[in-house]
């Protein structure tokens, strides 16, 4: 990845003169059958520049209460948007088309108008969680016919099409908007991408140009992406068994009180007595084990492509001890 970035050809990008930044847009749109994407330098940029497209103040966003969207982007929707938030309470981050049905608000002036819903795929306070297809078409079809816009903070999507074993067109169909994160497990060092349709997408370049997001030869870290997308997709299988390997370890610990199911890279689990999450984070780094507390009692580890099966191995053999 560091030799193709080195040997990049880069321009102005935007001008739009970027000759690597606009492959890998071109190569992005074209993998998930949409018109467009645009280049950003983090999945925060491109959530919250479609929240800003899609919106209007005084709107409402439907989501799950543990999403990215609203936990952990600064309070943007409201901030960048001037949007509300209708908070859905799914199963490991994942809402249902039924949920959505019974919380678009009806057509009264006392009320913000209910414009988008977002879905994160995969869910990461969910562990990983992972969407089926069937249940995101439903709730496709509830937004059609509620004349809602379908978004996608799809940070970990790759991992989520990998172990379902999904294509990128399908979603590339469900969506009007999808953003997505090379900097995750494809092992790229800055970037995300937001696609969706012509029109969407020029609209999106002026609000990424007014969030302080426009980029000059920013082909080098596209370079990067589009290595990532040829190389590092497939080899997500990897980490997910990793994981399972962890966990499976924690499962036989009796100071590990609950582990979320581990469905692809992420692992979360609450541990008890004596341990705190954070006291448990510090000691899994005296082994250069880094781990992180989500809460009083939760950890979540992540296994990614710098993660080798001889480092699954020492920390499987740090649990085991302790």
């Amino acid at each position: 990845m560091l030799e193709v970035m080195f040997g990049a050809s880069v321009g102005d990008d935007v001008f739009g003169e970027d000759p690597s930044i606009n492959e890998l847009e071109s190569f992005t749109a074209e993998m998930f059958g949409m018109e467009s994407s645009v280049f950003c330098p983090s999945g925060t940029m491109t959530n919250q520049v479609a929240i800003k497209c899609h919106t209007q103040p005084g709107d409402e966003v439907i989501c799950d209460v543990s999403s990215h969207i609203y936990q952990y982007e600064g309070g943007g929707i409201a901030f960048n948007s001037g949007a509300s938030v209708k908070l859905l309470y799914g199963d490991k981050g994942r809402i249902t088309a039924q949920q959505v049905v019974e919380n678009i608000n009806v057509d009264d002036v006392h009320k913000a108008h209910t414009s988008l819903v977002s879905l994160e795929n995969t869910s990461n306070r969910g562990g990983g969680s992972c969407y089926e297809i069937e249940e995101i078409r439903k709730i496709k079809n509830v937004c059609d016919e509620n004349n809602l816009i379908l978004h996608l903070d799809g940070a970990r999507l790759f991992n989520a099409l990998v172990e379902k074993q999904q294509s990128p067109k399908e979603y590339g169909q469900l969506f009007h908007s999808i953003s997505i994160c090379l900097s995750k497990s494809l092992g790229c060092p800055v970037g995300s991408l937001l696609l969706g349709k012509k029109a969407f997408i020029k609209k999106a370049r002026r609000v990424r140009k007014a969030f302080g997001g426009g980029m000059r030869q920013a082909g080098y870290l596209a370079a990067a992406g589009i290595y990532a997308l040829k190389n590092n997709v497939e080899r997500l299988k990897q980490d997910h068994d990793h994981a399972k390997q962890i966990a499976e370890a924690l499962r036989k610990k009796d100071f590990v009180n609950e582990i979320l199911p581990v469905e692809t890279n992420i692992i979360i689990f609450a541990v008890k007595q004596p341990w705190t999450a954070k006291s448990f984070v510090e000691k899994l780094k005296e082994s250069g084990i880094l781990g992180h507390p989500i809460s009083t009692t939760q950890v979540r580890l992540v296994t990614h492509l710098d993660i080798t099966p001889v480092m699954v191995e020492k920390t499987i053999e740090v649990i085991t001890k302790l």
